[in-house]
């Protein structure tokens, strides 16, 4: 079966010109931010390609509105090549930053690995796979992706989720955040470790709002993180 990919861009050409990269692919088309997150709650994705600079709601804030109902790979396309434009997509729940111009050999490349990356992260996950700590004060539910808390469940975006899923299997194990950004973003062109911070510092704000002083996430000085286990927090 064909996947389906969602172009969001409010320039006809440049949806055209997309279509034309990506004929291997099912595509639908929106023009502009608050179409795209309609679509997004009627249908089903295999990724997203949105544009940052558009009319009315723009990428920025589609990306955020979508994170909140969809888990499905974004792909940030833009004009701007600043580093901190880069780190805030990144920040709000983006998968990748492509840059135009860009060759179609990028493009495709990039696509195809957001997609393979998001089947073999659905076909590693068990529904039956329930992680527990203090008796099940944290769970982490594997197959939904879903992180709760005293049964309260976390408010978390893909990345989020994924960093403490990496940190929970792996309770022993003192992560750099140079390897962290390996494993959440997996290509070598963005190397900024603060995303990392900001994506714990918000992790930890989203356990507060829930009522909870327990932090999973332990800070090893002058190397990374690592999973607190409830026991030692409790």
């Amino acid at each position: 079966m064909r996947k389906k990919v969602l172009i969001v861009d409010d320039e006809w050409k440049m949806r055209n010109l997309l279509k034309i990269y990506l004929e291997d692919y099912d595509i639908i088309e929106a023009s502009e931010g608050e179409e795209a997150i309609k679509k997004v709650k009627t249908s089903s994705f295999d990724l997203i390609i949105l544009d940052i600079m558009m009319p009315g709601i723009d990428g920025w804030k589609a990306c955020k509105e979508i994170r909140q109902v969809s888990s499905t790979p974004i792909l940030m396309l833009t004009a701007r090549s600043e580093l901190k434009d880069k780190v805030h997509g990144l920040e709000i729940g983006a998968d990748d930053y492509l840059i135009k111009p860009f060759e179609s050999e990028e493009l495709v490349a990039r696509v195809n690995a957001l997609i393979r990356r998001a089947v073999l992260n659905k076909e590693e996950s068990d529904d039956g796979n329930i992680i527990k700590y203090g008796d099940g004060y944290l769970q982490i539910d594997q197959g939904a992706h879903s992180v709760s808390i005293e049964g309260k469940v976390l408010d978390l975006t893909p990345k989020e989720y994924k960093l403490l899923h990496t940190l929970v299997l792996n309770p022993k194990r003192v992560f750099t955040r140079e390897v962290l950004l390996d494993i959440l973003w997996g290509y070598d062109d963005f190397r900024d470790t603060r995303t990392i911070d900001t994506h714990i510092k918000n992790i930890r704000l989203k356990i507060r709002d829930i009522g909870s002083d327990y932090n999973p996430i332990q800070t090893v000085w002058g190397i990374g993180y690592k999973f607190k286990d409830v026991d030692q927090s409790i």
